[in-house]
């Protein structure tokens, strides 16, 4: 590996630590918070996202400004609301037809609506899931890592890794989370790949799928801000669906049969499908062997 190759490797692995440390200090300091002063619900999941989204944007720009004295435009902030906009009508689109014909199918099974509340629980959420994961994850991942691999790599490659590196970055989290806790006198939970409560095989299936998409967005549009929109739809969907009673968000649906569960995945395929059919459309194809200009012009979405 020639020194260009192994330095692009080194920034993509110092992104990724930069978002392990974001997170897993901002649990573990929330916990903290909450040990010792009783804070506790969205007061508490706030004050890990703020802790979390200062970090993390705080890293990268000594990292992208500091380090590899690099500028920041270069990550992908282009297109603006309308960047946004194509991401959020791809996903929710995606995730509404599928979801749709699992209803249809019988595989899923609707809780009553509360409007009031699920606006509310949509807001809300929203906004916490912006800060904690939507905009630091992408910032960090399809912006930083991606970008830093692809310019000394070809497409696939830094595709490939940046995968990889997001789908382990809540291990690492985990780990962060274990020590920082540890230091503050919390009883922490042990570190593992996958988050507490969640099954470890499915959580390897999904995630590298999730990455996948949220990458295919960023390179068919040229834009973060429609990986971010993916993002943060993705979560609002499922939260509102899948974990709708559990955190009471004014609606739910719940699985008739465990192939329910196959219907998360081919809402993000059938996205995957979307953002590749823009980028066909705009005449950008995805150009796998392609290596991004060292400071490029992202180009506009839509």
């Amino acid at each position: 590996m020639n020194q260009s190759r192994l330095l692009a490797v080194v920034r993509a692995v110092a992104g990724g630590c930069a978002m392990a440390v974001a997170l897993g200090t901002a649990g573990a300091a929330a916990q903290a918070v909450h040990s010792r002063t009783g804070l506790s619900g969205l007061g508490r999941q706030a004050l890990a996202a703020v802790i979390c989204l200062v970090l993390a944007v705080s890293l990268i720009v000594l990292l992208r400004r500091r380090v590899d004295r690099l500028p920041l435009s270069d990550l992908g902030f282009s297109g603006g609301a309308r960047a946004f906009g194509v991401g959020a009508l791809v996903t929710g689109g995606s995730a509404a037809v599928v979801f749709g014909a699992g209803t249809w199918a019988g595989w899923l099974s609707w809780g009553q609506l509360d409007p009031a509340r699920l606006v509310q629980f949509l807001v809300v959420n929203g906004l916490i899931a912006f800060a904690l994961e939507a905009f630091p994850e992408e910032l960090v991942f399809r912006g930083y890592v991606y970008t830093s691999l692809n310019q000394a790599l070809r497409r696939w490659t830094a595709f490939l890794t940046t995968v990889a590196l997001f789908t382990f970055a809540g291990a690492a989290s985990s780990v962060v989370h274990a020590v920082v806790g540890t230091l503050l006198g919390e009883n922490v939970p042990p570190p593992g790949f996958a988050p507490a409560g969640e099954d470890p095989i499915a959580y390897a299936v999904l995630y590298p799928i999730f990455g996948a998409v949220l990458l295919i967005a960023r390179i068919t549009t040229g834009s973060l801000w429609t990986s971010i929109a993916a993002h943060l739809t993705y979560l609002s969907v499922l939260r509102v669906t899948i974990d709708g009673a559990s955190r009471d968000g004014g609606w739910s649906a719940t699985a008739v049969t465990p192939d329910a569960l196959l219907l998360v995945p081919a809402f993000l395929l059938l996205a995957a499908a979307g953002f590749l059919v823009i980028g066909r459309l705009r005449g950008a194809g995805v150009g796998w062997r392609d290596r991004m200009p060292m400071h490029s012009t992202s180009r506009s979405a839509g």
